[in-house]
């Protein structure tokens, strides 16, 4: 994309079929990260296999989503965009493909794990694809598509699993992806410029991926396991070692200092505050609307679909203000949002009717709308033209562990406040964190040339 990379787009050069690629890929990865959870039971009986071992098909593909996130950033920083991007999708569809025909638990697994890593390349490259594929002046609206349609994706992911599980059966759940990436594929090959090709990982590369991978695999182990028991929370120490050698080493320290010199490093932990806030709340309202309340599946799914709605409407809102106000004005509100929808619901008791909590969460959902495109954008923008994938991968890790971190703590929390206060406490968590994100993304940047109330600088994107 040498022409992009430059920074001279012209308008007719604007490339929104790429914005809308980056915005499909999100939707598709962050669907695979529960669209498999519904199907679990019937992976198990069709393959023969221990409801444990049919688990890691979910956690076989977010492992290495997660723990590859941060080497994949360092490595694209590298490569041409577009050859790791068509890489990327296709690896993607090809394993899908494999494991919609697993014979048996093994070979499902090892297909998960391959498909996750390619989603981390395409984690990693979604929000660089949107910024380098319009104007600087337009990348809040581009910015947008991607960071509204990804968190859409991973909402829905039950709801759609659910309606293919019933009509066609559990190997559905990974074939409906295959037509969105090879629609991808098609317009990336037709539209976007050669600009570069791949190259294999060096020996240093590899020995870095694995010391984050494997503080990355047990920090997520923890707080994938704490929902059985808060005590395994204490597993995450383990993780602590090997995350410090790399960040320590030669390949830690260029990631550390790109995040550093955005000057937004609290601009990620209010995306990871964010990301907590949502997950808790979306897993505590889901059990205590069937659990406490009785209220019927699909009801309770009608109600929670009240949040995506939101945040599907003021996502392309929130961009063309952050394009006309500034990205740093724009996240505090809708952050600011988020956490009073949030608030609003800490008061759930037995008296309030789905509609009631409707309101509250569609509330919080135009907050998270207003408030995704343009963290990234403010994100993003700041990041050196050299260390866009680097800082992006950044980014999308604070994410991930948020929506880790969300339901792990609201169910520990659950369980320390009892029966009675749980979802009580749950949600005072899931709001807590909210409120934390806004003076997070208030605080003015250093060490950039980027401030939070004006608009994100025009960095030159030159030539990797």
């Amino acid at each position: 994309m040498t022409d992009q990379r430059a920074g001279h787009l012209s308008r007719g050069e604007d490339r929104w079929s790429l914005v809308a690629v980056a915005g499909v890929l999100s939707f598709v990865a962050m669907l695979d990260m529960n669209i498999v959870n519904v199907a679990l039971a019937d992976i198990a009986d069709g393959l023969d296999v221990s409801a444990a071992t049919a688990q890691w098909a979910v956690l076989g593909y977010q492992l290495p989503v997660v723990a590859l996130l941060l080497p994949v950033g360092r490595w694209l920083d590298g490569v041409g965009t577009r050859s790791a991007l068509l890489t990327a999708a296709a690896g993607f569809a090809l394993f899908s493909a494999a494991a919609s025909v697993a014979p048996w638990a093994s070979w499902l697994i090892g297909a998960r794990v391959a498909q996750g890593a390619f989603a981390a390349v395409l984690f990693v490259l979604m929000p660089v694809l949107a910024m380098r594929s319009v104007r600087p002046e337009l990348r809040g609206r581009a910015m947008s598509v991607p960071a509204t349609l990804g968190p859409l994706g991973a909402v829905t992911g039950p709801a759609v699993g659910g309606l293919l599980l019933d009509q066609l059966g559990w190997r559905w759940v990974f074939l409906v992806k295959i037509p969105f990436c090879l629609l991808a594929l098609f317009v990336v090959r037709r539209v976007m410029p050669r600009d570069g090709g791949l190259h294999a990982p060096d020996r240093r590369s590899l020995a870095d991926s694995s010391l984050v991978a494997a503080g990355v695999t047990v920090l997520l182990l923890s707080l994938t396991l704490a929902s059985g028991g808060p005590l395994w929370l204490t597993l995450a120490v383990a993780a602590l070692p090997p995350l410090w050698w790399w960040l320590r080493g030669p390949g830690g320290r260029p990631v550390a200092a790109a995040v550093r010199a955005t000057g937004l490093l609290p601009a990620h932990g209010a995306v990871l505050s964010l990301a907590a806030g949502f997950a808790a709340m979306h897993y505590v309202v889901a059990l205590h609307l069937q659990r406490d309340d009785g209220v019927s599946a699909t009801t309770t799914g009608l109600t929670v679909l009240a949040f995506p709605l939101g945040m599907g409407l003021a996502g392309p809102i929130g961009g063309r203000l952050a394009d006309h106000y500034g990205a740093g004005r724009v996240a505090v509100t809708g952050a600011g949002l988020t956490a009073v929808g949030l608030l609003l619901l800490v008061p759930l008791g037995d008296g309030w009717s789905p509609p009631d909590v409707a309101w509250r969460l569609a509330l919080a959902g135009v907050g998270m709308g207003l408030n995704g495109g343009p963290t990234q954008a403010l994100v993003m923008g700041a990041a050196p033209p050299d260390r866009a994938a680097t800082v992006g991968s950044a980014l999308q890790l604070a994410r991930s562990l948020g929506f880790t971190l969300g339901p792990a703590l609201a169910t520990a929390v659950w369980g320390i406040a009892g029966s009675e206060a749980g979802a009580r406490a749950g949600l005072a968590l899931a709001a807590a964190a909210a409120c934390l994100a806004v003076p997070l993304l208030a605080l003015p940047a250093r060490g950039s040339a980027v401030r939070l109330p004006d608009k994100t600088v025009d960095v030159p994107l030159t030539q990797e």
